[in-house]
């Protein structure tokens, strides 16, 4: 396996997860446990499989529950030492605001990076078997300052195929066959902060907006398994998955 070893992966973990609060009242979205495992173990699984070793968490939410859950891991002073699956990783968890937008979160990370390479970003609640391998390579190879890992979107319904009043074709959810949203798993350049003003920045709106205007913003496809835990209904889901895994495969 391939090694990244000065690559960095932020995972964005600040956000208070309102629209899992059934599971978030108490618990930041990223520690909700997937049977017995937090998400947030899961995520740090797909990119060690890719060989990326070192991470940021980004907090701010209940920021305590997640430095607690660490906090039994070796300290060095600046990182959790700490193995996943036999790998040796290290984990630097930064406080980046309490009300700070995903942008804001980055871009308060900017001390962390390092301003000569790339680093990965993510969202603290999606899963996904990514390449992140190959969505690197992608990145390095088109030359622009963020790569975006887009996805096909999971259908919550079922879907009819109708003629006349005759049912031609059933399908129970299955994934959409039509556009692409953002699946997280970001490359981004050290020089693609400056496109992120201050803590009140949402990724999503104006950095990418600018990038995109300026044509440095690309997409890798992703074809294969992909799920963000964002209700209940998804939460359960990802836990009767657990056995099998489809985000490590």
């Amino acid at each position: 396996m391939k090694k990244y070893n000065n690559t960095i992966a932020v995972i964005l973990c600040g956000g208070f997860g309102t629209r899992l609060s059934e599971h978030t009242q108490h618990t930041p979205k990223p520690m909700v446990k997937l049977r017995n495992t937090p998400i947030i173990i899961e995520i740090l699984r797909i990119y060690i499989k890719n060989g990326i070793q070192n991470f940021i968490l980004s907090t701010g939410y209940k920021n305590k529950v997640i430095t607690n859950y660490f906090k039994n891991f070796k300290n060095d002073g600046k990182k959790f030492l700490h193995k996943i699956d036999g790998i040796n990783i290290s984990i630097i968890i930064k406080f980046t605001g309490l009300k700070t937008m995903t942008g804001g979160r980055i871009k308060n990370l900017s001390n962390l990076l390092n301003k000569n390479n790339f680093f990965l970003v993510t969202y603290g609640d999606g899963l996904g078997n990514v390449n992140i391998k190959k969505s690197i390579n992608f990145h390095k190879k088109n030359n622009k300052m963020v790569t975006i890992t887009a996805v096909r979107p999971p259908a919550r319904f079922g879907m009819l195929k109708i003629s006349g009043v005759k049912v031609t074709e059933f399908k129970e959810k299955p994934q959409s066959s039509e556009g692409w949203i953002n699946g997280g798993f970001f490359v981004m350049n050290y020089d693609f902060l400056k496109y992120i003003k201050n803590e009140k920045t949402i990724l999503e709106k104006s950095p990418l907006e600018k990038a995109q205007k300026n044509k440095q913003l690309i997409a890798f496809k992703h074809y294969g398994f992909w799920k963000c835990m964002d209700t209940k209904r998804d939460k359960d889901q990802l836990s009767e998955m657990m056995k099998q895994k489809p985000w490590l495969k």
